[in-house]
């Protein structure tokens, strides 16, 4: 699987609000920067996705204009627009932002995602 297939896994991962799919595609070690807060261990962003989940109810996520800044053999880098649209208390919602993900191999040769830093806007 390539960095790109990746970052398609860890978008359709996201769209099943599960997040056991989720850890499937993130790095031990990964570290998220939202614009609201930090998470520097696999439970504080289990927390962060299904709080998420919980308040926007069917929540799609997609990426829009992704480029990939560097790729070599064991990291990429890309960033994207972020959509999202769900229901928030019963009323459709939608909004966009900004997104850099970082891919790195793991050490048995799987691309992972070890960073995301989202921003609204």
């Amino acid at each position: 699987m390539g960095y790109k297939k990746a970052l398609e896994q860890y978008i359709a991962a996201t769209n099943t609000h599960d997040f056991n799919n989720v850890k499937n595609v993130l790095h031990k070690r990964a570290l998220y920067w939202f614009t609201d807060k930090t998470c520097t261990t696999m439970n504080e962003i289990q927390s962060y996705f299904e709080n998420a989940w919980e308040m926007i109810k069917e929540e799609n996520y997609t990426a829009h204009d992704v480029q990939w800044l560097t790729t070599d053999e064991n990291s990429a880098t890309c960033t994207y627009t972020y959509h999202y649209e769900g229901y928030y208390n019963g009323e459709f919602v939608s909004g966009r932002g900004r997104a850099t993900n970082i891919f790195i191999k793991n050490d048995v040769n799987e691309w992972k995602l070890i960073h995301e830093h989202l921003s609204s806007g």
